[in-house]
């Protein structure tokens, strides 16, 4: 084989490799079965509220010699006792319906040879079963869609109690009646279920944030990646789960590792936030210049029994009191690198690097550079949801010092551990916790609500449990 013929080779091989790779997900919703029969009590809700607006068209025929009409059948109750969501590979979920009734009331009209009449009837349907197929998939800004691909309904059991005169009529046609009204309810059970499907499940499962705006510099991508895929047990939905820069979105440097992810079901939803996303987190506030923290004396406590000036500092840097005597401070912490942090069964963790540019604040408000410090410290994190957010809290360890660029002569940085670790403690982390504390919105429907919160760490990813509430429109 040629050089080229084998270029050629390999470049066709890698295409197909490229093309049968699946992305991985960054973050991951999983649905239960109990989620799905908590879905069920609702839809049929829905479903029970939109067939007691039924309309059946009116009928009319011969049976033999008699002439009749059906008409003004008006629909008096429908219920639907007993349902079930179950997931289907491939396809999506079939909902199954089985003993629903209905009872409906209209007026009929006969003509038989010279004998005309007219009256009312009840009509009772019972062991009525039907299936109905919603196939799942996304369009092309990766929100969720959803459509009735298939409805089967059987009716077993009709009955007519006609009202009026000339009894004996009734028997001349009540059959043919009543197998033309259980074909034309079938239709319409699985009409009315497919414009419920369109009008009511499609808006809603269409509420499903593809992005979120976190703040003025950042969002959340929470685009599919993949159609929602249905497993015995539950339906999973891959989402990019990427934080990005509102000012310039690039390409991230990295991409998501797989997921493991458990097969827990106490809880009707899982969310799944791998380490990705945690770290686009940083990547994204980063590039959007947002990592920078400046320390005066204005947002030292009132309490820290010292003033930020070279005064204080003078007793480790003697050149200080000689340079800059009695002047005001200033601290620029800034990341010269996003921070990037590991999830384990442990919990989250990680090593961030800070630098610390420290300035002296001439009268003339120009700022003198001093020294540059280099911090770093284990940090560790608290995670949890809240009102449909992730929160947490960070904590920090005792930060290692070290000297990256001085204007003031070397001196021993050992002897501002006590002062730096204070400012990291009782400044800079108050700061990031509060940012914190407003969290990050999860992927969730409109209208509802998250309890019965679960929170465990696993390799790679954080695993959130959930029940859910759906809250109806008041």
């Amino acid at each position: 084989m040629g050089v080229q013929s084998l270029a050629a080779a390999c470049g066709a091989l890698a295409l197909c490799l490229a093309l049968t790779t699946a992305t991985n997900p960054g973050f991951v919703v999983r649905i239960t079965q109990a989620g799905l029969d908590y879905a069920n009590q609702q839809g049929i809700a829905i479903l029970e509220k939109e067939l007691a607006h039924l309309k059946l068209p009116d009928l009319s025929g011969r049976s033999g010699k008699v002439r009749y009409s059906i008409s003004r059948l008006r629909l008096r109750d429908f219920r639907l006792p007993y349902s079930r969501i179950t997931p289907v590979s491939n396809v999506g979920l079939q909902v199954s319906i089985s003993n629903a009734f209905a009872e409906l009331n209209g007026d009929w009209r006969v003509k038989y040879r010279f004998i005309r009449g007219h009256g009312s009837f009840n009509l009772k349907v019972e062991n009525v079963s039907f299936k109905i197929t919603l196939r799942l998939g996304s369009d092309t800004s990766g929100k969720p869609t959803i459509s009735t691909s298939d409805c089967s309904a059987h009716i077993s059991k009709v009955r007519v109690r006609f009202s009026g005169k000339f009894g004996w009529l009734y028997n001349l046609f009540h059959k043919r009646v009543e197998s033309k009204l259980r074909d034309s309810l079938g239709h319409k059970i699985c009409d009315n279920v497919a414009k419920t499907v369109q009008n009511e499940l499609r808006k809603q499962i269409q509420t499903l944030p593809v992005t979120a705006r976190i703040d003025d510099k950042t969002g959340i991508d929470y685009s599919l990646v993949a159609p929602p895929r249905a497993t015995a047990q539950s339906l999973d939905a891959d989402l990019k789960g990427e934080f990005y820069s509102l000012g310039h979105r690039s390409t991230v440097p990295f991409s998501p590792l797989p997921l493991a992810f458990p097969s827990d079901h106490d809880r009707m939803v899982y969310f799944g936030a791998s380490s990705y996303f945690f770290n686009t987190a940083g990547l994204a506030y980063h590039k959007a210049g947002a990592l920078v923290f400046e320390i005066t004396e204005a947002v030292i406590p009132k309490d820290a029994g010292f003033i930020l000036d070279t005064s204080v500092f003078s007793a480790f840097i003697p050149q200080l009191e000689e340079m800059y005597p009695n002047t005001s401070m200033k601290f620029r912490l800034s990341a010269p690198t996003a921070p990037f942090l590991t999830i384990g069964p442990g919990g989250i963790s990680f090593q961030p690097v800070v630098d610390a540019q420290a300035y002296a604040i001439l009268p003339n408000s120009s700022l003198a550079p001093l020294f540059l410090l280099s911090l770093t410290g284990n940090v560790t994190a608290v995670i949890n949801v809240r009102s449909g957010r992730i929160v947490g809290s960070l904590d920090v360890g005792r930060i290692r010092l070290s000297l990256k660029d001085s204007a003031v002569g070397t001196f021993q940085v050992e002897f501002l551990q006590s002062i730096m670790n204070y400012l990291t403690s009782n400044v800079v982390l108050p700061h990031l916790n509060a940012r914190l504390n407003k969290g990050f919105p999860l992927p969730v429907l409109d209208r509802i609500q998250l309890s019965n919160i679960l929170v465990k760490f696993h390799q790679n990813f954080l695993l959130l449990g959930a029940d859910v509430h759906f809250q109806p429109r008041g």
